[in-house]
């Protein structure tokens, strides 16, 4: 994976509630199992309509709006636990995802594959959708070190949540595997140590 620090990035307001992750991905793509490709078929079905034309309603299809960050509504990820979701979303772009309520499963999923999800208040959230809305050009600073998201030069921040072990092994690039390797060392002296 890769490392992530700090990220400083415009974003993509996505002003829309409950988007489950087959709206993300649709389950007519799922049949790959590598991961390359997943991005072009990212929010597929509000992209484009059947006929496969581009939908220049959809914020994606905006050239107003660009950057690493989607800021999208309340209860972002629901629905079935396909890992694909954060496949597409990474592929597509996106670093970070800012809502006001992620699901667990999407979550974890996100986390796993180098996908920040960062849950903000009700409050917070509005106002960065509002500020993103109305000011395409507004910078957005994630640092995950600090635990903070800002903008507007900080005077519109928050803090925000995150497991300890999950921030580790995203500052670090780690998946599950190199963060044990990485405690390689440690491991061995401790079964010397007691005699494993």
């Amino acid at each position: 994976m890769e490392k992530f620090t700090t990220l400083h990035s415009t974003a993509v307001p996505l002003d829309i509630k409950d988007v489950d992750t087959d709206q993300i991905i649709p389950a007519r793509f799922l049949k790959a199992t590598d991961k390359k490709g997943f991005g072009d078929n990212a929010f597929r079905d509000w992209r484009y309509d059947k006929n496969g034309k581009l939908n220049e309603d959809f914020v994606l299809n905006d050239s107003t709006y660009s950057g690493n960050i989607l800021v999208a509504g309340d209860n972002f990820g629901c629905g079935s636990s396909r890992e694909h979701a954060p496949w597409a979303l990474v592929g597509y772009g996106f670093k970070v995802i800012v809502s006001s309520f992620f699901a667990d499963i999407f979550k974890g999923n996100a986390l796993n594959n180098g996908l920040l999800p960062v849950q903000v208040s009700p409050e917070f959230l509005k106002e960065l959708m509002s500020e993103i809305i109305n000011n395409p050009e507004t910078i957005a600073t994630v640092d995950l070190g600090a635990q903070v998201i800002s903008a507007k030069n900080g005077s519109l921040s928050e803090s925000f949540e995150i497991d300890p072990y999950k921030k580790t092994c995203m500052i670090n690039g780690y998946d599950d595997i190199d963060f044990l390797l990485s405690k390689k060392d440690a491991i061995e002296a401790f079964e010397v140590e007691n005699q494993f």
